[in-house]
């Protein structure tokens, strides 16, 4: 399925249970941010070892399933009811982090874009 057609049945559950009256921005980014909240409860004092194991393990990785799928339908709603085309606006912050984070200087590298170009000492790399 596409996520347009993910949002159109998440948005017929949604009226079936007249819950669009919730569904507003709001309401929706607060529900998002509580289910990833227990995603990462999942994923909470595990080694990093534990954590690429979850998965073996029945019961966590159906926990942890369940808890994705949560995170993936209300940012599929939140993005429905503000007009945001996820596919487009992943394109366009793909292309926009291409900019901050080249590859060059950023292989390897976990600092953030605003301080990927400063050298240790905090000077800016040459060329800028």
């Amino acid at each position: 399925m596409s996520n347009t057609e993910l949002q159109r049945l998440l948005e017929e559950f949604a009226k079936e249970r007249d819950w669009e009256q919730f569904h507003n921005p709001k309401n929706l980014a607060m529900a998002l941010a509580g289910e990833v909240g227990e995603l990462l409860e999942l994923f909470q004092w595990l080694s990093a070892e534990e954590a690429a194991e979850i998965m073996a393990e029945p019961r966590r990785a159906q926990a942890v399933r369940e808890e994705i799928a949560d995170v993936f339908s209300y940012l599929l709603r939140l993005a429905d009811v503000t007009g945001v085309d996820l596919e487009e606006a992943l394109r366009q912050k793909v292309e926009l982090n291409r900019i901050r984070y080249p590859a060059e200087l950023a292989r390897g590298n976990a600092s953030k874009y605003t301080t990927l170009r400063e050298e240790p000492g905090g000077a800016a790399a040459e060329g800028e």
